[in-house]
């Protein structure tokens, strides 16, 4: 008889840490959804969040959102997709499709979505069931899952940085946090017109992010803010003007205060990372009196995700190095420990 079950990484309860790998039943689906058997599963920033009970969540649910996987069943209405079609997903579910965000095309903001990982069961498990085959995209034949589990990600820095905050020719760019988000960033500005992208991080990135970093082509400079005087070398590297565009993905009160010293005076912020924190110090007046673009983001748009898929398929957005954890589910703790820690970049929980 086949088996009904499948072991899962569980966020049990509200509270810090509280997660468990337990047996649970493959889902069943309705006659408008699909079920996914997933390939590859990234670990997220806000997975972390959530093991330290700092970001919204529903529990007991499945964690994870950064999936790419095979559709195993359609339900009867499903039209459009197959058993066998190589699949990533959009995390919007459950929005309204009502409200002024979702009639004006920004469901990923509507106050009822229900992510998969954290408001409905996510793909840190063998099967997951996906309600609105609608989000899902095609993942070309020749992308390896691991590398396809990167897209989500992907399509963040695509909308945050290349839709709102934008790239313009020659543009000076600084990318402050050299984690998944940061050097994906960094490749994908170089790749839409940046004349010189620089990389900051701290003492903490020594051991494995900064020297990864250093094996991508696509920054000019790496800089440990904790070591050298950044600013003094940003400001004679741009005759004295400052970065067109900083890009915060660290997510630290520190690296945010630091973007807004190099930015240039009318040049653009794209904020990326979260902080994790109710309130921090913002130097408000630094801002005010540089008359900066600030650019809050969440989430992503639906055009976001295929140029997503195309930056990694071209390899504009090369993921493969930044692979530092590859394994079952029932390594989550390590991997975890590690990413938490700053001793890796990109997690990735494979079958």
């Amino acid at each position: 008889m086949p088996k009904k079950t499948m072991t899962a990484l569980v966020k049990i309860a509200k509270g810090k840490e509280l997660i468990e790998l337990k047996e649970v039943p493959i889902p069943e689906i309705s006659d408008q959804e699909v079920l996914i058997e997933i390939k590859a599963a990234g670990i997220c920033g806000t997975d972390l969040h959530i093991y330290h009970d700092e970001f919204p969540y529903w529990p007991p649910v499945i964690l994870g959102h950064e999936f790419a996987g095979v559709i195993a069943r359609v339900g009867k209405e499903v039209a459009d997709w197959k058993p066998g079609d190589r699949v990533v997903g959009e995390p919007h579910t459950g929005a309204c499709g009502k409200c002024w965000l979702c009639r004006t095309g920004n469901r990923q903001l509507c106050p009822s979505k229900r992510s998969p990982g954290w408001g409905i069961d996510g793909c840190f498990a063998r099967f997951m069931r996906f309600p609105e085959p609608a989000l899902l995209h095609r993942i070309p034949e020749g992308l390896a899952f691991e590398e396809a589990a990167f897209v989500e990600p992907a399509a963040n820095v695509v909308h945050d940085v290349l839709e709102r905050a934008r790239v313009e020719p020659a543009d000076v760019v600084v990318v402050i946090g050299p984690g998944p988000v940061g050097l994906m960033a960094a490749m994908a500005v170089r790749a839409s017109g940046a004349s010189k992208v620089f990389l900051l991080g701290t003492n903490a990135d020594e051991e494995v992010r900064l020297p990864t970093a250093r094996n991508i082509p696509a920054t000019d400079h790496i800089w440990n803010v904790q070591k050298e005087d950044v600013g003094s070398q940003i400001m004679d590297l741009t005759a004295g003007r400052g970065a067109d565009l900083v890009v915060e993905a660290s997510g630290a009160e520190a690296g945010i205060g630091l973007g807004l010293q190099l930015v240039r005076k009318m040049g653009r912020f794209a904020a990326i990372g979260l902080t994790g924190q109710g309130k921090i110090r913002f130097p408000y007046d630094t801002a005010m009196f540089k008359s900066v673009d600030f650019f809050f983001n969440l989430s992503t748009s639906y055009s976001s995700w295929d140029r997503a898929i195309s930056l990694i398929a071209t390899k504009k957005i090369d993921v493969k190095p930044l692979i530092t954890h590859k394994g079952r589910l029932d390594r989550w703790a390590e991997f975890f420990a590690a990413l938490d820690e700053k001793k890796g970049i990109k997690g990735i929980f494979t079958p």
